[in-house]
């Protein structure tokens, strides 16, 4: 069977230099999503997404290009519900497996929320098999929670909100308002602080942020305050965090209660709040002034705020604002193996003030680390493309050799590599493989990207 495709450079990078600081840069990575929910750094090297209204996709980071994953359509997005957070299994590269949280409606059309674990296929680059860990927890138009980690100890742990009842939080027989841990099946972990039972934590009214030192000693926690009292806290088995009883720091009224129910402060909070969302760890080299911080995205406050940790990571000892309005409501960010900050933006949940190319994910990188792409230019040609056993790779500038080269499956791992050495070379397919394949070409500095494909 002939398959046809369309050769096209692949035009990665939009430099918004007027956005640059403390000399960082970005750019856009991809566009047009619709309220990006979860961004997480996949073992393939691809950003792994959710979209509020279903949506599972794998984005390449250096081209931009979206690949479906799954759309759940048991999903109900709802004022604040969705498809929300995501986390890959820590044996992911075995198993396949991953988890989400979403809302849906229930028996009686009454709007819920459960954990799902699908299975990845690598070769379809599609997802199936879905495995109900959780389900019929309260759900509401807000306040539904729901990000999610795993821990040291392969158990999966996410918050839920109070979905808008705020004695729930308080009451041990509902699961809202909550962090809850489970075993990677769904069962219940024998250690957890109450017998039979999913919860880990309790007094939370709407955390939206989970990340663990990167010792996997310490667990972090950035929640929704009111009007007041955005907090972030340190999580520890079977406390009290004080929600609705207390907001924020025990002040004044709150100090019986505090004593009482052994409530855990925040090591942070603002008022006014910023509505804080996701929250990531950074503890790379690349930006060397970010080390050792909590990075925090806000929807309100439409800012990446800098946490500073001390060094035992127990105690903020400074805070400092960036991008403060540059790209409108930031919902989630993640951080890449080399250090560069990827950021979630969310102008299309209904509160925001989308653009033409919204919603968003921004790379933050220092200004040196990003090469610039060829463009307006046809420095190579490749041909023929599709082809059966070889592509041949024509380069225009000579004194672009020799240049390094790397050919990528689908799903974004690496099937050869090499070097370039003359004007025109030979690039075999691995023996046995078929389909589309991308070829990436690195020239001094430069970078060019084709999109091919392999025929039976």
């Amino acid at each position: 069977m002939r398959t046809s495709i369309v050769v096209f450079l692949l035009i990665l990078v939009t430099n918004l230099p007027g956005y640059a600081q403390n000399n960082l840069q970005t750019r856009t990575v991809a566009t047009n999503l619709d309220t990006p929910w979860e961004i997480l750094w996949g073992h393939d090297n691809y950003i792994w997404a959710t979209e509020r209204y279903g949506r599972i996709s794998r984005i390449n980071p250096q081209t931009g290009e979206v690949f479906e994953v799954i759309t759940i359509s048991e999903v109900n997005e709802r004022g604040e519900g969705g498809l929300l957070g995501m986390v890959l299994d820590p044996d992911f590269e075995t198993n396949n497996f991953f988890y989400v949280a979403y809302n849906y409606n229930g028996p009686g059309n009454d709007y819920r929320e459960k954990i799902v674990r699908f299975t990845f296929n690598p070769s379809t680059g599609a997802a199936g098999n879905p495995f109900t860990l959780i389900e019929n927890i309260d759900g509401a138009n807000n306040h539904n929670g729901c990000r999610m980690v795993i821990s040291p100890d392969k158990k999966l742990i996410f918050t839920t909100g109070d979905a808008q009842i705020t004695s729930t939080s308080q009451n041990l027989n509902s699961l809202n308002g909550k962090k809850l841990r489970l075993n990677l099946d769904g069962t219940i972990p024998e250690d957890n602080p109450i017998k039979d039972s999913p919860i880990w934590t309790w007094g939370h009214r709407n955390a939206q942020g989970l990340v663990y030192s990167p010792d996997g000693e310490i667990l972090y926690s950035s929640e929704h305050g009111p009007s007041n009292d955005d907090e972030i806290n340190i999580i520890y088995k079977g406390r009290n965090y004080g929600w609705p009883r207390v907001e924020g720091f025990c002040d004044n009224f709150e100090m019986n209660f505090c004593n009482d129910s052994n409530v855990v402060e925040p090591i942070y909070a603002w008022t006014p709040t910023l509505a804080v969302a996701g929250i990531d760890f950074y503890n790379s080299d690349l930006i060397p002034e970010w080390k050792n911080s909590l990075l925090v995205s806000s929807l309100k406050a439409r800012r990446i705020t800098q946490l500073k940790l001390n060094e035992n990571g127990t105690e903020v000892v400074s805070s400092k604002d960036h991008f403060i309005g540059a790209f409108g409501r930031l919902r989630d960010l993640c951080i890449s193996p080399d250090g560069k900050v990827y950021v979630a933006v969310s102008n299309r949940d209904g509160r925001g003030s989308p653009t033409t190319e919204d919603d968003r994910i921004i790379e933050i990188a220092p200004a040196s680390t990003s090469a610039p792409l060829i463009e307006n230019t046809n420095p190579i040609n490749v041909y023929p493309n599709p082809a059966k056993e070889f592509i041949i790779v024509s380069i225009n500038i000579q004194d672009e050799l020799p240049a390094k080269y790397s050919l990528m499956n689908i799903i974004g791992q690496e099937i050869k590599k090499g070097y370039l050495e003359s004007g025109e070379s030979k690039i075999y397919f691995p023996v046995g493989f078929s389909g589309p394949a991308f070829l990436k070409i690195e020239m001094n500095g430069r970078l060019v990207s084709r999109k091919v494909v392999a025929l039976n």
